[in-house]
């Protein structure tokens, strides 16, 4: 699917997909795939992704413009479903101005 980014957790942990500049989070269980799609018609989306101790963030912006973030935009779990912020979010898990803590 064009303008999509999907994402699949490989390992044995849960993973946090962290979606900027929105701090909005996603947890996905190991072997769970989901999709970040933008919702926006006609314009190219680039996905900035950086990846660090359990946790993926990404960015989306037009055209890889920094300046031109995409706001509008969904995650989408295996079966299309719109997933809200929090999906799957451990209980008492921490954040930080940057983040998810992950322990």
């Amino acid at each position: 699917m064009k303008n999509s980014l999907p994402v699949t957790n490989e390992g044995d942990i849960d993973l946090c997909l962290f979606i900027e500049p929105y701090c909005e989070d996603y947890w996905m269980k190991p072997g769970e795939a989901l999709t970040v799609r933008s919702e926006v018609e006609g314009i190219d989306v680039w996905f900035d992704t950086s990846i660090s101790k359990g946790c993926l963030t990404v960015w989306l912006y037009e055209d890889g413009d920094p300046h031109k973030i995409v706001g509008d935009y969904a995650v989408l779990d295996a079966s299309g479903n719109r997933l809200e912020s929090g999906h799957q979010r451990p209980h008492g898990q921490r954040w930080s101005a940057a983040g998810p803590i992950i322990d």
